[in-house]
């Protein structure tokens, strides 16, 4: 991975733009497929030279104000603009969030098994699932192993019969693990993940270039389970506050709806397997 995080992103997000996007006129014989750093620069209101230093990685702190024209230069979305804050060492909430921990609480655990008819379990950023109710080690329970949601969707060969929009899962994953980057560039675990996923996938290295950032909040999802068939589902994720860097996700059927009654069955199809709480993420 490389450490010019913050100018890799910069770049990334430069070359996805053209003029037109940003109302501004065309003049010349273009040599880059997406704006010029002059142009960027003239948007946000910045010396050029200074811009250019920020993406060669020369200038690594801007200010708050300086990322913010940036941010609206770029026509970065929340989730991006909080993440140009984090690359330059800016918490954007104003708190310093970066380091985590993976163990889930009892309190938690108790929380997610008092949920037996919908699958709730807790990840970290890196997508490493840390624990589960019984209906979320069911509805997982065709990868082998359910241990991280970018390794199986990317490397299990299940994961493309799993996600029936594969492609929709892929990105999302991605940009999960590139908000993570966001927090801790450096985590050992995160460069691992990145690492392997970049050396068995051309669809992640693809992906992974594009520096697209999205967190989780609310979403749906296609899935197809080979025991109980297609599930229409939406999620819900929620911070946990006294374990930073932990979600709790909730996945929801509509009440009534055949997506309901097969999660109905797989619960009963996989009573009493419920596995024992895993160790260290991988």
């Amino acid at each position: 991975m490389d450490d010019n995080h913050l100018g890799e992103f910069l770049r990334a997000h430069r070359d996805r733009l053209r003029p037109q996007d940003v109302n501004m006129a065309s003049h010349g014989v273009r040599r880059v497929a997406g704006l010029r750093r002059e142009e960027v620069a003239v948007l946000a209101g910045v010396n050029a030279d200074y811009y250019t230093r920020l993406e060669q990685g020369r200038e690594r702190h801007p200010s708050p104000q300086v990322l913010d024209a940036l941010s609206r230069a770029l026509l970065l979305d929340t989730d991006a603009r909080d993440h140009l804050h984090r690359l330059a060492g800016v918490s954007p909430d104003g708190r310093g969030s970066r380091h985590a921990t993976e163990h889930v609480s009892p309190a938690l655990r108790q929380l997610m098994d008092g949920y037996p008819h919908t699958p709730a379990f807790v990840m970290n950023r890196t997508l490493d699932l840390l624990a589960g109710n019984a209906l979320a080690d069911a509805l997982y329970a065709p990868f082998t192993p359910a241990d991280n949601l970018a390794r199986m969707t990317f490397l299990d060969p299940v994961g493309r019969q799993f996600y029936r929009d594969w492609d929709r899962a892929a990105q999302a994953a991605v940009a999960n693990l590139r908000q993570a980057s966001g927090f801790d560039p450096d985590h050992p675990r995160l460069r691992h993940l990145v690492d392997m996923l970049t050396e068995h996938s051309a669809e992640f290295r693809r992906l992974w270039a594009r520096h697209a950032v999205r967190g989780k909040t609310r979403d749906a999802k296609q899935l197809l389970h080979p025991d109980v068939g297609p599930l229409s589902l939406t999620y819900q994720s929620f911070d946990v506050r006294d374990a930073p860097g932990q979600q709790l996700v909730i996945y929801h059927a509509e009440p009534g709806s055949p997506s309901a009654q097969a999660l109905t069955l797989l619960g009963t199809l996989h009573a009493g397997e419920k596995r024992a709480p895993s160790g260290s993420p991988p």
